[in-house]
């Protein structure tokens, strides 16, 4: 069952492109226009935050990434418990035992720098 997201991913590299451009454009109207500086030093400033704001919607897609599996994950594990407690096995909620045992560890390498 995959979800389609509400909204398109923007696209980050373009941003960067794009603001690496208008920075470029803005230094020579800005030479062009001396009397002016206090004025493009405002705009420089904001074509500066971009880098960082880029980096940090990287970053949360990444985040957002992984709960979304592990949400799925929970739910499939979920599903097979009540399965598996309808066809009456001996311990229906292994399922999400191991499922959270599972995501407990992939969290706990994930804080200490060890990847997924």
């Amino acid at each position: 069952m995959t979800q389609r997201h509400p909204y398109p991913h923007a696209d980050l590299q373009g941003a960067a492109t794009r603001n690496t451009t208008a920075a470029e454009l803005l230094t020579a109207f800005a030479k062009s226009a001396p009397a002016l500086d206090h004025l493009w030093r405002h705009i420089f400033d904001a074509l500066a935050d971009a880098p960082a704001l880029i980096i940090e919607i990287d970053r949360l897609r990444a985040e957002l990434s992984a709960l979304r599996y592990q949400r799925a994950n929970l739910i499939a594990a979920i599903r097979a418990t009540l399965a598996a407690d309808d066809e009456g096995e001996h311990d229906p909620l292994f399922y999400v035992r191991d499922e959270l045992h599972a995501q407990h560890h992939a969290d706990a390498r994930r804080a200490s720098g060890g990847g997924r």
